[in-house]
């Protein structure tokens, strides 16, 4: 095999057609089996992303093709997600390290925290923030980058997941302002109140885990199943969530399954009456009343129609 596959090109091009043929599930960071292969192609060669096309036809050495023969066949073969063969994820412009004790960084979050939360947050500072089954930290570590001014707690069940949050916070400069944390939930988290809250929680049920693709049995089944509808434990941070919050909370995640919840959250004297339907793989968010100020509540619906139609 080693002595028709020879370039960076070459083995691009021989992964993608590998990706195709296996009809691989491409839902885990990338769009493609182009995207993918080229990731893993270049990522394992230690080279840039954005590598200039004359490089493409570079030769590459025996040691170097065997390795990408092994990596290329463990995806294909074993299923295993791009991200665990390379140790590597990005979420939000920035990498982070991630294991098969995390799930794979892929949130619409991203988006979120890039606009600073805006026009929910209406300019309000964030000094305290909670990133609620952190899992790699990967969405806690962003929000401290955005907010440089704001500590951080990054809180998770896993003792695992959260020795790699501990690296990943160090690697990208803000362990001073992170705080790793092990909880179920809010459970260890008594007296401690936050300016925003985000979670992205396990939200998949037992039958739709079951019907996945091959990938993600990979990926904690601690990280995505929550009960049998997938709503224990989103619903249990809805219920929880009203004795930690300052401001508002961002309980933002596409849950699948159906039904209706309505909620009153109690923000020191103002009040939040949220009605949240669940719609298939839509989340609809209708904020009844805000505070005491109709002024005040305007970025809030603002923010919650761009949400709801983002996800849509």
């Amino acid at each position: 095999m080693t002595d028709v596959l020879s370039s960076v090109c070459d083995f691009i091009r021989y992964a993608t057609s590998r990706f195709n043929a296996a009809h691989l599930s491409f839902s885990q960071g990338f769009d493609s089996a182009l995207d993918e292969a080229s990731y893993l192609v270049l990522t394992t060669l230690n080279l840039p992303h954005d590598l200039p096309p004359v490089y493409a036809a570079a030769t590459l050495l025996p040691e170097e093709r065997a390795e990408l023969l092994r990596r290329i066949a463990l995806r294909v073969d074993a299923r295993v997600p791009v991200a665990y063969i390379t140790g590597e994820a990005w979420f939000a412009g920035m990498a982070f390290k991630v294991s098969a004790d995390v799930l794979i960084p892929r949130s619409p979050i991203a988006e979120l925290i890039e606009r600073g939360f805006e026009p929910w947050l209406g300019g309000q500072a964030v000094a305290n923030a909670l990133d609620l089954c952190c899992g790699s930290g990967c969405i806690g570590i962003a929000i401290a980058a955005q907010f440089p001014d704001a500590q951080v707690d990054l809180v998770d069940i896993s003792a695992p997941a959260l020795a790699l949050a501990t690296e990943n916070a160090a690697d990208h400069g803000v362990a001073g302002r992170v705080e790793v944390i092990q909880s179920d939930g809010f459970a260890a988290l008594t007296g401690r109140i936050y300016d925003l809250i985000v979670s992205n929680p396990p939200y998949v049920g037992r039958a739709e885990y079951a019907a996945l693709p091959g990938e993600f049995r990979h990926e904690p089944e601690l990280a995505l199943v929550s009960g049998e509808d997938g709503l224990d434990l989103p619903l249990r941070i809805l219920n929880e969530a009203a004795a930690h919050l300052v401001l508002m909370a961002f309980l933002s995640r596409v849950v699948n399954g159906g039904g209706r919840v309505d909620r009153e959250l109690a923000i020191g004297s103002k009040r939040l009456d949220l009605c949240i339907e669940f719609h298939g793989e839509r989340l609809a968010i209708e904020v009844k009343t805000w505070r005491d100020s109709d002024k005040a509540k305007d970025p809030i619906d603002a923010g919650i129609a761009q949400l709801d139609e983002y996800l849509a």
